[in-house]
């Protein structure tokens, strides 16, 4: 039997890891990207709801700011 100049635990962690990325580049491969029109359309809407939201938190707290005012 030949030994190795490499410990067996670090050939089986680097095969490992050349399986993991060889993995990773195949489904690499296989993703549909969104075109850019719908990715800025869609980056656009988030940040409409977003504003959206925010104004409704901020006078939401305005209004309850006035009626807990009220009742001191």
């Amino acid at each position: 039997m030949i030994e190795s100049d490499t410990p067996s635990w670090i050939e089986n962690t680097t095969n490992s890891v050349k399986t993991y990325f060889r993995g990773v580049r195949t489904e690499w491969g296989k993703i549909s990207w969104p075109e850019r029109r719908q990715v800025v359309a869609e980056t656009v809407f988030v940040i409409a709801i977003v504003f959206v939201f925010t104004v409704a938190v901020y006078l939401m707290d305005i209004i309850f700011k006035g009626i807990l005012g009220l009742i001191k």
